[in-house]
């Protein structure tokens, strides 16, 4: 077996390969940029390389300082990861040329199926069902409206070399078309050195289904069931989940059979997924082949309990897979969220900035948390915000829900926004516990975006039992402090009024074995719990009609609390019965009003800013374009108006709610 891997990645993926090698007794070698000389996989490997600067043009996408910091190092094989170099024909050429093993496929391979034009015209020589488009390339947006139109509205207009929702656009008709040509070219050129665009019908209410794939250099080819993801924002995945609650026996031997004769039709060596699109009657009909591990392994390898990057190592030192098609079974199920540091509640728009505070929740059976990052370290500006990836298991669906939505809930990170809220939705939408997906969700079913009353509706008395002994045991132990004149000591008092969203609860306390009892009006409320003053979770048990297992989270804000529970963030403030009487006599303080300013909406770079001081503008019409993660944020105007002032200029590095226009009065 190898004796030193390299792992040309970083972030969560880094750190999952290394702790496979670790496991198979491998020693590591990371590679890291000027931004993560402190990130966790540097500390995690036995050896670290830099790279280079920050940007990843100028680090983890250098083949030869791979090549290099192979030599240096003496690792014999690298392991790609996903994105960055994973996918790129010349870095595996490289890499060979040197006599270095490739953790992945051959060269051919990841040429024939890493290229979404080519991999199209295999698939169909291979007997693979394809989906109807124009193959070829287009030299400019006008030829890509009339390709569209010839092919029928709407249609998906992408990148040859994508990836990752990069380079996607959806038109339903000539304008969108047009715009859509010029802006996935733009973010294709950026984001893969690549502008080829190709045009394809879009399937509407679609299922995006992949199947896992596995093969050897000695002509076996397996498939490891498949993985539904249809739950996606702007073409890029949110939840996962495996098996598809939608497929049957003999539409999953379907599609697993042709992803194999895809994958034999290039001689494919390696993990492998190839991604279907499958229609209300469970059509399917073939979209890409990714030539390398995906990031939603995870759910796989929970179904089948085997380990994906070992099999990739083992596969690569040149050994026979270690199963056949029928040692493959599917057990139970499994979920993945995608955790990231975005604000839900701007439009996902990406948060940088420091993990102050960061607990993830405790690994297990049920729970797997990869991650590659930890308390006090930083998300970056350079690269993909995500945290982590937060997976759960049952052995029905309906349980692999349930803890995932326990885990979100013991999810603890601040510093920085992040999309646990959204999530948590997801887990309660009733919709999604039915199964009833496509990859139209979210825009179907948060049309105006995401707003804190998609939230799941809970009874608030659960949380009103949680402030008030969160409140308890902070008056009692203000009661216990020393130095108090004998026969004046204070009492905790037995009435008080949490409010709670504007409404007030008064209740009676009373202590009993391990916890409360509440007076509320009805029945008596019972709230148990080990939890002590400072812990940020707490773990209870709330007795009223029925028992309620709770867990939720509680941080210190002024006189009061926030408690986040089931995506929902509460501000509480329990009170006197006098003291409650004399709040609701204070006044609130207003929000300045911005609406007069176009605020960067995340922080990123000024791409364009589309008018000058002085021109009149209409509603819709393009402002500003953003750039952030690689990604170009269209600005535009809200309603007509004149231009008074352009506070920004392009080149500019933006912070979130930066001025960048100013509207006339």
């Amino acid at each position: 077996m190898f004796k030193k891997i390299l792992i040309a990645n970083r972030g969560e993926i880094a750190c999952r390969v290394i702790k496979t090698c670790k496991k198979m007794g491998i020693a590591t070698v990371a590679v890291y940029s000027d931004a993560d000389k402190e990130a966790l996989h540097v500390q995690m490997a036995d050896e670290a390389v830099h790279i280079g600067a920050a940007p990843s043009a100028q680090s983890y996408l250098l083949a030869d300082k791979i090549v290099e910091a192979c030599k240096q190092t003496g690792a014999e094989a690298v392991h790609p990861g996903y994105g960055f170099l994973s996918e790129k024909r010349e870095f595996q050429e490289k890499l060979a040329a040197s006599g270095i093993t490739f953790i992945g496929p051959d060269a051919h391979a990841i040429f024939a199926m890493g290229d979404k034009i080519e991999s199209k015209k295999l698939a169909k020589a291979a007997g693979v069902s394809t989906v109807p488009g124009y193959m070829g390339v287009i030299k400019d947006a006008d030829e890509a409206v009339k390709i569209a139109k010839e092919i029928g509205y709407p249609v998906m207009i992408k990148a040859s070399a994508g990836g990752g929702g990069k380079g996607m656009r959806l038109a339903w008709n000539d304008l969108q078309a047009h715009e859509g040509f010029i802006s996935a070219t733009n973010e294709a050129k950026s984001s893969f050195a690549d502008d080829r665009v190709f045009i394809e019908k879009y399937i509407e209410q679609p299922r995006h289904i992949e199947i896992q794939v596995i093969g050897d250099a000695h002509g076996s080819v397996i498939y490891l069931g498949e993985r539904e993801c249809s739950i996606q924002r702007r073409h890029q995945k949110v939840i996962e989940e495996a098996p598809s609650p939608f497929l049957t026996e003999a539409v999953r031997k379907a599609m697993g059979e042709q992803a194999v004769a895809l994958a034999k039709a290039v001689d494919y060596k390696s993990a492998g997924t190839v991604e279907f699109i499958v229609d209300a009657k469970r059509n399917f009909y073939f979209l890409e082949m990714n030539t390398r591990l995906q990031v939603e392994h995870p759910v796989t390898e929970l179904i089948t309990g085997l380990d994906l990057v070992e099999l990739m190592i083992r596969v690569a030192y040149g050994e026979k897979l270690p199963l056949t098609q029928k040692d493959v079974k599917l057990s139970g199920w499994a979920m993945e969220a995608r955790v990231y540091a975005e604000d839900p509640y701007r439009n996902f728009m990406p948060s940088i900035g420091r993990l102050t505070r960061y607990i993830p929740p405790a690994e297990g059976p049920n729970v797997r948390v990869d991650t590659g990052v930890y308390e006090g370290g930083e998300i970056s500006m350079y690269y993909d915000p995500m945290i982590a990836k937060l997976c759960s298991y049952g052995p029905v669906r309906e349980l692999a829900i349930s803890n995932m939505r326990q885990a979100l809930d013991e999810y603890y990170i601040r510093g920085l926004s992040h999309n646990i809220p959204f999530l948590a939705a997801l887990m309660a939408h009733p919709r999604f516990v039915k199964g009833e997906l496509t990859t139209n969700f979210i825009a179907e079913e948060y049309p105006d975006g995401f707003r804190t009353e998609d939230l799941p509706v809970e009874d608030p008395r659960l949380l009103v039992a949680v402030a008030a002994f969160v409140k308890q045991k902070l008056v009692e132990r203000a009661c216990s402090i020393s130095g108090q004149m004998p026969g004046h000591e204070v009492t905790p008092g037995n009435e008080w009024v949490v409010v709670f969203n504007g409404t007030n609860y008064p209740y009676k306390i009373s202590a009993i074995e391990g916890g409360y009892a509440l007076e509320m009006g009805g029945p008596t409320i019972t709230i148990t719990s080990d939890w002590s003053i400072g812990q940020p979770l707490f773990r209870g048990v709330v007795n009223d009609d029925n028992k309620h297992h709770i867990v939720v989270q509680v941080d210190r804000k002024g006189q009061g609390y926030q408690l986040f529970h089931n995506g929902s963030l509460a501000n509480v403030v329990v009170y006197s019965p006098r003291g409650a009487e004399l709040a609701a006599l204070m006044p609130v303080k207003a929000a300045p009003d911005m609406s007069k300013y176009l605020l960067s909406p995340m922080p990123g770079l000024l791409v364009s800013v589309a008018v000058a001081e002085g021109q009149d503008v209409k509603s819709g019409e393009v402002l500003a374009v953003v750039e952030a993660m690689k990604m170009e944020n269209i600005l535009r105007a809200e309603r007509d108006g004149v231009i008074a002032k352009v506070h920004a200029k392009a080149g500019d590095s933006l912070m979130v709610d930066q001025k960048i226009i100013e509207f006339a009065d």
